[in-house]
């Protein structure tokens, strides 16, 4: 698919929304080896599908999984509605805001947004 510009959007590679939660490093990178061979530069993993832990910073399970995404060089988007995790706490807040300044992690509320943030990221 291309851009409005004509440069080719990365491609996604989806987890699947039914799929067991990712609960340890493995399935992160088993994951991330998934999107490699599908020829994606971006995972998207629905919000529900993330381990317990992940919204609560002190535990260290998103940081951990950010850096493996940002280490192998995959995008990772995490499409849902978090406000509920983030009302709760200034610092998750914080880290959603300052992840979607960025390019490597996204926090979007659907495949529209998702998609419409990688038509206009830089390549």
């Amino acid at each position: 698919m291309n851009t409005p510009g004509g440069n080719p959007m990365p491609a996604v590679h989806w987890y699947d929304p039914h799929a067991a939660p990712l609960n340890e490093a493995r399935d992160v990178i088993d994951l991330i080896g998934e999107a490699w061979s599908s020829g994606a530069t971006w995972v998207a993993v629905p919000a529900d599908r993330l381990p317990e832990g992940f919204f609560t910073l002190g535990t260290g399970v998103a940081g951990e999984i950010a850096q493996k995404f940002v280490t192998y060089g995959v995008g990772l988007s995490i499409v849902g509605d978090v406000s509920g995790h983030t009302a709760g706490s200034a610092a998750l807040r914080a880290w959603v805001l300052e992840c979607n300044r960025g390019r490597h992690i996204w926090f979007v509320r659907d495949a529209a947004e998702l998609a419409a943030r990688l038509a206009t990221a830089p390549a």
